[in-house]
């Protein structure tokens, strides 16, 4: 239970001056225009795998609307890279933005959502009254299927969804999703403390008479012919982490305040790029988990002009694979370009690959690590990365393959 004392909350026996801390990012989602070669690019490409298709005509029962049939595909798609149900969600821009009730789609943003995981239920029930007492804009609570995660929705000064969760459901080794019926769980309003454990919402589904197996499993397109540091994998590289997030926003000092003062990031370091000012924060001991920079400085990268998302990151497993990574995907036609290393602080190297709306996604090994003192590396000790500069190998830095590992399989 989180409870108020004066100024601090008690979050799991811990004053904090919010009631909750968010420990990681939990997932990211867009909005796209091109979906069918989107999904190529994020399925086939980067080996995302889907696990959940929302289908609003539920398998061709309903009827679109004749306006929205001209939207291409309308389906949402979750997809995993590990056992969470899902670290990155794909919608239809215009089916989204045909169908918005709650003015949470603007022009210009193509996010679809920002998820932060926090580290209990009672954490995302406190967090939703607290920002409800603060005035900000929630537009919904309760708990989402497919994925099973408890939440609370709200927007920042950009109009970017952000969404705190706990309890995301996971994916095990036979690599099915929840089925389908077991989504009677569903909630739409707060939830009432206590609520029954996953152990025994099993039980209460076997009791039901429901198919465990009942849930979708992924298929692979492309063949397995990578030997990826002794696993055959259709691609040469594996997905170990995701995020950082990079955002441009109107106004750095608004955001700034607004991720720091109600979400309780971290202002790890910040740099300057042609006179524009840009913005690392975290929230664990990643260098950054969320980047701002000034919306002036997007024409002047010759990024998209239509979205306000810089880029977001994908980890992997090693420099020898984002090596292969790059000409993988060049070799499938993919456009890939570097930024500046003043907008890639504790990055090493990194690397943007376009997706087929002209989205980014940022490639890279390695994402530097604060310590108890909260200080970043000093910029005499960090390694000098020169834009097309990319040797076989790299010397080891102090903290190299440190961070959350990946748990499981590479597969």
């Amino acid at each position: 239970m989180t409870v108020a004392t004066q100024t601090k909350f008690d979050v799991g026996g811990v004053l904090l001056d919010r009631p909750f801390k968010i420990r990681r990012l939990g997932h990211f989602g867009i909005n796209m225009f091109k979906m069918t070669e989107g999904l190529h690019f994020y399925k086939d490409l980067l080996g995302f795998k889907i696990v959940d298709i929302r289908d609003p005509t539920h398998g061709g029962k309903a009827e679109l609307p004749e306006e929205h049939k001209a939207f291409g595909d309308v389906r949402g798609y979750f997809f995993r890279y590990a056992h969470d149900h899902h670290a990155f969600v794909l919608y239809n821009h215009r089916f989204r933005k045909a169908t918005d009730t709650r003015g949470r789609v603007k022009d210009g943003v193509t996010i679809n959502q920002i998820t932060w995981q926090v580290g209990s239920l009672a954490e995302t029930v406190a967090a939703n009254n607290w920002f409800k007492e603060r005035g900000e804009k929630v537009v919904r609570n309760g708990r989402d299927m497919p994925g099973s995660n408890w939440h609370t929705y709200l927007m920042d000064p950009d109009m970017h969804q952000n969404e705190l969760y706990w309890g995301i459901e996971q994916i095990g080794w036979d690599g099915f999703s929840k089925p389908w019926d077991m989504h009677y769980r569903e909630f739409n309003k707060t939830p009432d403390l206590p609520q029954m454990s996953e152990h025994a919402e099993v039980d209460e589904a076997l009791a039901k008479g429901i198919n465990l197996l009942g849930g979708y499993r992924d298929h692979e397109n492309l063949p397995a012919k990578y030997d990826v540091q002794g696993i055959l994998l259709a691609r040469p590289f594996k997905i170990v982490k995701h995020g950082p997030i990079n955002l441009f926003v109107e106004d750095l000092e608004k955001s700034l305040a607004w991720y720091r003062d109600t979400l309780g990031f971290i202002l790890t370091e910040e740099t300057s790029y042609q006179g524009h000012r840009c913005l690392f924060l975290r929230n664990n001991t990643e260098h950054h988990s969320l980047a701002l920079f000034p919306i002036a400085l997007r024409k002047a990268l010759g990024l998209r002009e239509d979205s306000t998302t810089l880029a977001f990151g994908l980890q992997l497993a090693n420099y020898r694979q984002l090596l292969d990574a790059i000409g993988f995907l060049k070799s499938h036609g993919v456009t890939m370009r570097e930024l500046p290393p003043e907008l890639t602080l504790g990055m090493d190297h990194t690397i943007l690959a376009h997706d087929p709306d002209g989205g980014a996604v940022q490639l890279y090994w390695s994402m530097e690590q604060v310590g108890w003192d909260g200080k970043p590396k000093p910029a005499s000790q960090r390694r000098k990365v020169a834009p097309g500069a990319w040797p076989k190998a790299l010397e080891g830095n102090s903290d190299s393959f440190m961070g959350e590992p990946l748990l499981g399989p590479w597969t």
